[in-house]
């Protein structure tokens, strides 16, 4: 049972963590139709607007032992029934999605050392996150013994899973789900001050840890000032029926503020010793996928363990100094419209390139965001609209019914490609608006970030422990 903490002890433990209460063929999505001859995808422009009804694909993964379904938090698939008049606006997620990658950036611009100092994470949004970022995707596990089920945001940019748990000593902002109460489960339990489970807290939240008696506290800050705070405890993890995990260290939240939505909190997908990966690796073996799904899709997946598939290709993932918890990718070339893009691969290793879940809209080096924008524009022959934030690149189509888009594709390292779903490459919220889904990054010295949007229908694997990254065909049906 959880030990009290006092409301004057959180008020001054606050200062520590810096927080205030302040290859080609891949399925394509529907509506689109790609004509190999032109390049194009044939898009109905109802297909690339915000869905009012869920529309399951044939199958999904998440019956698979070991898999869990994935929904889009602001989606007609979601479960939590949020109040439409709190949903997000277009503009509104790619302000907070400019948060999460502020704070990605801060992160990767220091030593690891320094990383340190202030806020690390940023994290997600999974689902609307907070302002954070917006990896809007979710999916429910169980903590605690009777199981308690639970919506949290996943993140691959992030390592420490945490909820928030009762009493809220301070503030708990509103979720749909009962609070997780550990004084009702038989399996929790605090951890110890000077154990070697909470001196580990630093390296997964940015953050040095605190005490409360003998027990250890966590803090977490994100890149809007959104935070965490409470006990660093273990309790019993059901992912599914056949896989469950006791021990599970966490963070159960006393004190916690920021745009979460209405999920219980956040899981971890990093490659820190406190994320899901690392923690389930004795069963897993630190791999894992998942399958984005578009917003009206509701067959999404985040599956734990390995399984044989002959249509994906794999690249490189590999660790970085600046930033060891991020899963880092080598881009070699962009096509749009089946040509290749003139960008010197200096370009994107200058500071390189994270695919992250978390971040919604894909970031890119300026001199590879222009020369992707310069033919983007050059094969859109469609009146221009107004900037929407940080999208540049803009077009009214409300006159049409369908119009052509150029296909936009990826090269990885080993000549991986990967074709984007239209989906992925306009965004916008009405057909007078609908923007290259694309950014340029301030600085060539920016890590570039690869988002959710273009990751949309892909199969995603990763192989953590071998190094690999896979992309599949179709990976949501």
């Amino acid at each position: 049972m959880a030990t009290q903490i006092s409301v004057s002890f959180l008020f001054s433990s606050l200062f520590i963590f810096s927080l205030c209460s302040s290859n080609k063929g891949y399925a394509l999505g529907g509506g689109e139709r790609e004509t190999l001859e032109s390049h194009s995808h044939t898009v109905r422009i109802s297909s690339l607007l915000p869905a009012s009804v869920c529309s399951p694909s044939i199958e999904g993964n998440s019956s698979k032992r070991g898999s869990l379904k994935v929904v889009h938090k602001n989606g007609p698939c979601s479960h939590l029934s949020p109040d439409k008049s709190a949903t997000p606006t277009a503009t509104q997620i790619l302000t907070r999605d400019q948060s999460r990658v502020n704070s990605i950036q801060y992160r990767l611009s220091f030593s690891s050392t320094q990383n340190l100092l202030q806020g690390k994470r940023t994290k997600l949004p999974a689902n609307s996150g907070r302002s954070l970022g917006s990896g809007n995707y979710i999916v429910t596990i169980g903590l605690g013994t009777p199981k308690k089920d639970l919506s949290l945001i996943f993140d691959t940019g992030s390592d420490l899973t945490w909820t928030q748990c009762q009493p809220c000593v301070k503030f708990c902002y509103d979720q749909q789900e009962p609070i997780l109460d550990p004084s009702l489960s038989t399996t929790y339990k605090n951890v110890s001050c000077n154990s070697v489970q909470c001196n580990k807290l630093s390296s997964a939240t940015g953050h040095s840890s605190g005490c409360s008696g003998t027990t250890c506290l966590y803090g977490i800050q994100y890149g809007d000032s959104s935070f965490s705070v409470g006990y660093f405890g273990t309790e019993t993890l059901t992912l599914t029926p056949t896989d469950v995990f006791p021990n599970f260290l966490f963070g159960c939240g006393q004190n916690n503020q920021g745009l979460f939505g209405s999920t219980a909190g956040l899981l971890g997908l990093g490659r820190d010793p406190l994320s899901v990966v690392s923690q389930t690796a004795s069963k897993y073996g630190k791999y894992f996928s998942y399958c984005l799904p578009t917003p009206s899709g509701s067959n999404g997946y985040l599956t734990f363990g390995k399984e044989s598939s002959s249509s994906l290709k794999f690249t490189t993932i590999s660790i970085n100094s600046r930033g060891p918890s991020f899963y880092f990718i080598d881009i070699m070339a962009i096509k749009v419209g089946g040509q290749t893009l003139s960008i010197s691969q200096s370009v994107f290793k200058t500071a390189g390139t994270i695919i992250d879940s978390g971040t919604v809209i894909t970031r890119l080096p300026p001199a590879a965001y222009s020369a992707l924008r310069a033919a983007f524009r050059q094969q859109m022959p469609y009146p221009m609209a107004a900037a929407m934030s940080l999208l540049d690149t803009c077009y009214d189509l409300s006159k049409y019914t369908t119009v052509n888009v150029p296909t936009i594709s990826f090269v990885f390292g080993g000549n991986v490609v990967v074709p984007i779903v239209a989906k992925g490459i306009l965004y916008g919220s009405r057909a007078s608006q609908l923007c290259l889904a694309f950014a340029g990054n301030s600085d060539a010295s920016d890590v570039g970030i690869l988002g959710n949007v273009q990751q949309q229908t892909l199969a995603v694997v990763y192989d953590v422990s071998g190094g690999k990254l896979g992309f599949g065909k179709g990976g949501c049906s």
